[in-house]
């Protein structure tokens, strides 16, 4: 598969960090840092659009490193970009620490995972199967 990429951004093409890492580096394209203010969030341009073929959706999720010592992730993790989609890439980013965090220029602000993905026929019915779980929710299963 081929991921075509227009890149508007001075930024390197998103890349594979390890050789069995799922996700790509993105990185923000923007001329000044950007400071977030704590639970303040922003979106952060890329200079990046995708083209995905049918089937495939692109991924959009924190990276962990941000998150762990920053506070810093991805508002509506993960974020989908359809393959018809064909505008610039976004990253709605938070600061869910307690200190301000400031997002420099270049800096690698999360990563894309491409997954396949299905279409299925929706089909109303009257009933469905029953299962063991049944219509057990949120914490149906107990601490353990």
């Amino acid at each position: 598969m081929k991921l075509k990429i227009i890149n508007k951004s001075n930024n390197p093409l998103p890349k594979y960090e390890s050789e069995q890492a799922a996700g790509m580096d993105i990185r923000c394209n923007i001329a000044e840092p950007i400071t977030l203010a704590p639970m303040e969030r922003k979106l952060i341009p890329t200079g990046l659009y995708i083209e995905l073929p049918a089937g495939f959706e692109a991924q959009i999720r924190p990276r962990s490193g941000l998150a762990l010592k920053r506070g810093l992730t991805v508002l509506n993790t993960p974020g989908t970009i359809d393959a018809d989609y064909r505008g610039e890439v976004g990253v709605i980013l938070i600061n869910l620490s307690g200190e301000p965090q400031t997002i420099e220029p270049g800096e690698r602000i999360c990563q894309m995972v491409i997954a396949k993905h299905e279409t299925p026929e929706v089909v109303e019915v009257k009933e469905l199967s029953d299962t063991e779980r049944g219509a057990g929710g949120f914490g149906h299963s107990g601490r353990k």
